[in-house]
This record gives structure tokens, C-alpha cells and sequence, in this order.
């Protein structure tokens, strides 16, 4: 990796514009107004710098001030930002963070949508790496149940057991799990956020995916982080699957207004997806 990859996969972060950042979500999820301390408590910044910043988003009209009860709202100047976006679709406004997955991880990143009859059809796909990797043609279609995309959403509907096993037997498999271990997999996801298939549904193939929700909990895209067998070192794998999960819950939250859940840490998750490695198998 050379040092200009390196430079464009580690940010140095300013902190100014993080903050400014933080002040903006925070009054933009927020249906009351807030006062300084509030929102210096709520965003961990100090009261100061807190202060110093509103007042140069007011100046600019990203958020507004109320002089008489000395509060702050989001303001109409943010609207200058997002009118653009207006006409875009999901999927456009989603790329970027799929590129960004496919050259941190050398993988085919792809994004799924679900349709009413519980099939997933691939809406776009990023493949940014030099070697040899595979493809998947844009609309291909796979059941809502199959592989690991499969696992979350099966994870989402949270079905009875008898229903979840009726479902699980319409998928093709070419190296079938048996339905025990699926479930396993489909509780574990409940709890992570994100589920694997190892060489399960496609012999050879190794994927890690999550899902995006709306405000309901309904599922409304999948994304999956594809690789050939042994690609990936089993801990960048797992690495891949948080990442995945948390740029899921961030589309959630930005696309359709969701709260980002509370999530273990990276490291209790990782120590929970090395229990099939440890069996000496794949799942």
C-alpha cells in the first residue's frame, strides 16, 4: 500500500468541523430547541467552543437563533446543501460509501434492494481492486432468505422457527448449512447486526453483509461484501462485517431517519464471529 492510499484511508479529522458537524445532527434529529449548555452536554463539546461554533453556523443560516428565549434550531440554510440531492436516488447517494468499502477492503461491495414478494435484487455493485475478484451482473436476483444477506434479513423479520425453516428450505444452496446452524447464524445477526456466509450459498465465495431499515424496521437494503475464498484473513473479514454494519446504520439514519442502535465493540464482536473458525470449519 503506498503512502497516497494510506493518506486517503486515514483522514487527519479536523476537529472544528467535526464539532460543527456534531452541533448540525444534533439539532437536525432534535424537534425542540436547545440552549448552549444543552447542546454542549449533548454533543460533548465545551460550552465555549460550543458557543463560538453556533454562532458562526447562525451567521450563515444553518441554524437559527431565538434571541428572546436564547436557543438554537436548525436553520433554512441547510436546505442550500440538500436541494441538490433532491432528485438523486438512493442508490447515487449511497456510492460513495461503497467505494469507500471496496478500496479499504479489496472487495466487490454490492447493494441489494428487497422486493414485496421477499426476493433481493442487485441494485449496484463497486469492484475498485487490482486483482482477481469476482462479478455479479446489476439486477440478479436471490431469495430475501439466502446467504448472508439472508441471514439479516431473516434476523429483521424475527419469524417463528417452523416459518423461518420453511423459508430457509426455498433457498438454493450450493453447499447447504443444515437449518440448525442457520439459525444460530440468524440469532447471532440479531445480536451483531451482521451475519457471513462462508462458502454456503455459492462454493467458493466468501461474504459478509448487513441491512439498512427505515424508521419501521422494515428492511430496505441489504449491502454485501463480497471476496474469492481466503482472500481476506479471517480477522479483516470480520473487520469488513462491522464496517458494513455501521455504514448501514449510518444510511439508516441519514436516508430514513433511524436511531443509530447500540452497538457491542469491535472487539466483543470480533470474538463472536471467530466461534466458526475455532470449530475448525466453515458454517
Amino acid at each position: 500500500m503506498n503512502a497516497s492510499t494510506d493518506r486517503h484511508t486515514a483522514p487527519k479529522i479536523v476537529g472544528a468541523v467535526a464539532n460543527a458537524i456534531s452541533i448540525l445532527r444534533l439539532l437536525a434529529q432534535s424537534k425542540d430547541s436547545a440552549g448552549v449548555a444543552a447542546i454542549a452536554r449533548d454533543t460533548g463539546i465545551s460550552v465555549s467552543t460550543c458557543f463560538n461554533i453556533l454562532r458562526t453556523l447562525a451567521s450563515e443560516r444553518l441554524v437559527a437563533f431565538d434571541s428572546h428565549a436564547k436557543t438554537y434550531r436548525i436553520g433554512i440554510g441547510v436546505l442550500e446543501f440538500s436541494v441538490p440531492l433532491l432528485g438523486t436516488g438512493q442508490a447515487d447517494l449511497i456510492l460513495p460509501e461503497l467505494q469507500r468499502l471496496s478500496e479499504k477492503y479489496k472487495s466487490l461491495i454490492c447493494l441489494w434492494q428487497f422486493t414485496e414478494r421477499e426476493r433481493i435484487v442487485l441494485a449496484d455493485r463497486v469492484s475498485t481492486a487490482r486483482t482477481v475478484r469476482i462479478d455479479m451482473p446489476h439486477g440478479s436476483r436471490l431469495p430475501a432468505y439466502a446467504g448472508a444477506v439472508g441471514r439479516c434479513y431473516a434476523a429483521l423479520r424475527d419469524l417463528p422457527r417452523a416459518q423461518l425453516k420453511k423459508r430457509f428450505e426455498t433457498v438454493k444452496w450450493q453447499a447447504p448449512p443444515t437449518f440448525e446452524n442457520y439459525d444460530k447464524e440468524v440469532q447471532r445477526a440479531k445480536q451483531l447486526g451482521f451475519a457471513f456466509d462462508f462458502g454456503r450459498l455459492f462454493i467458493g465465495l466468501e461474504i459478509a453483509a448487513s441491512i439498512v431499515s427505515d424508521a419501521t424496521g422494515k428492511p430496505r437494503l441489504g449491502i454485501s461484501g463480497i471476496n474469492i475464498a481466503g482472500q481476506l484473513a479471517r480477522p479483516t473479514m470480520e473487520q469488513l462485517a462491522v464496517d458494513l454494519r455501521n455504514s448501514a446504520d449510518w444510511i439508516s439514519e441519514t436516508l430514513f431517519s433511524v436511531s443509530r442502535p447500540v452497538r457491542e465493540s469491535n472487539r466483543r464482536v470480533a470474538a463472536g464471529c471467530s466461534t466458526p473458525r475455532n470449530r475448525g470449519r466453515r458454517p
